[in-house]
């Protein structure tokens, strides 16, 4: 296998409803990331395409409508869903197309227009079995919800710690231009605002965006001859759960993603992930997605996340910030999220992110999330290659 870099990335701004469609969105991105790469549209060897379900958006073909602004004519495309991780599967692809040497440069590029249907939390409704799990109400929300309520009975994780974690995202996003939700909220207004299922509220959770983003990857002999300004791919994983919740040990304590975590570690050479990576952007919908996703990649033992959020450790200034983007919780395209978490990372290891930049990065973790607190992957960035 070949080193792969990240040579370029672009972002659109995430709102409520883009005054633009999804193959405008698409472009947007597109142009940002080649540009940054230093490249042309006809050195793409092929691309990617990570969209969420057609309900999601509303109409059908959304990947026939986008091939020509994802600089995909004459080229080898395919599209990928794996839900909230689609983002990460199709960067995954990506990564094995250039490390395999069957190309050497892949664009991968992910968009959603969520707005284009209003029936996105009616679809959400119906995602789990109907014999033996729908009629419990299970929905995204609600299943974070139990996981929520399991975390705190095991661990003593406490309503107030999770909303620490949407007070600092909230606080980080401020410095984010590209995010959807740009507010300073309180512990106070967290903890009095609408529950939406216990003991998730409205600011534990994540808002509705339209947005797209994108990587352009490139082998080594190829990054070598662009731009000096690369992120490594050090080390990667990724793992699955099984569908059926009840069938899980503990559904507050992703062993799937400890599984992507550790094969990323083992990849990256990385030994004490505190110690050895300077920032994470972890993928939060919810709140306790973030508390949840710490322990599974090994910042701290399991159930010691909520004393992990309350040593100030995640903070922008902390020992080890995360999130400083603001992640899913302030801005959320559903099938765009988790690519975005390794656009960021990168970015912090290129040294990109001005105002929300944390201070001499040199390695960066990128993990995402899917399906039905389901599918995990971990992305490990570098100023330097680990392997090879």
């Amino acid at each position: 296998m070949r080193n792969v870099a990240v040579i370029g990335t672009g972002q659109t701004r995430y709102g409520r409803r883009r005054d633009v469609d999804l193959a405008e969105m698409v472009l947007e991105a597109v142009r940002s990331a080649l540009k940054e790469a230093n490249i042309s549209r006809t050195e793409v060897g092929a691309v990617i395409l990570g969209f969420p379900p057609d309900a999601f958006e509303g109409f059908n073909g959304q990947e026939n409508w986008c091939a020509g602004v994802a600089a995909a004519i004459n080229k080898p495309y395919m599209r990928i869903n794996t839900g909230g991780s689609s983002g990460s599967t199709a960067f995954t692809v990506g990564y094995n197309h250039v490390a395999s040497g069957l190309f050497d440069c892949v664009l991968v590029v992910c968009a959603h227009r969520v707005s284009d249907t209003p029936a996105t939390q009616y679809l959400f409704n119906t995602i789990f079995d109907p014999i033996y799990e729908r009629q419990f109400a299970l929905n995204t929300i609600s299943m974070w919800a139990l996981a929520a309520q399991q975390h705190m009975a095991n661990y003593g994780t406490t309503e107030e710690q999770m909303a620490q974690v949407s007070v600092s995202c909230h606080e980080n996003a401020l410095n984010n231009p590209y995010a959807h939700i740009r507010k300073k909220v309180t512990v106070d207004e967290v903890m009095k605002s609408k529950v939406l299922s216990w003991p998730l509220k409205l600011l534990d959770s994540c808002p509705r965006s339209d947005g797209a983003s994108a990587v352009v990857l490139a082998s080594g002999d190829k990054a070598r001859s662009g731009s000096d300004n690369l992120a490594w791919i050090c080390g990667f994983g990724s793992s699955s759960d099984g569908y059926f919740l009840g069938d899980r040990e503990e559904i507050c304590y992703r062993q799937h993603l400890a599984i992507a975590a550790r094969a990323a570690y083992k990849m990256a050479k990385i030994e004490n992930p505190k110690k050895e990576i300077q920032v994470a952007e972890l993928a939060n919908p919810f709140t306790i997605a973030e508390l949840m996703a710490i322990e599974a990649v090994g910042f701290c033992k399991k159930g010691q996340s909520g004393k992990f959020i309350d040593e100030g450790i995640a903070l922008l200034r902390g020992e080890l910030p995360i999130n400083p983007s603001g992640s899913t919780l302030c801005s959320n395209p559903i099938g765009v999220g988790a690519l975005t978490r390794i656009v960021e990372a990168a970015m912090q290891v290129m040294g990109k992110c001005d105002r929300r930049q944390v201070a001499n990065v040199e390695t960066a973790l990128a993990e995402t999330s899917g399906g039905a607190i389901q599918f995990g992957t971990v992305a490990i960035l570098g100023k330097e290659k680990r392997f090879h």
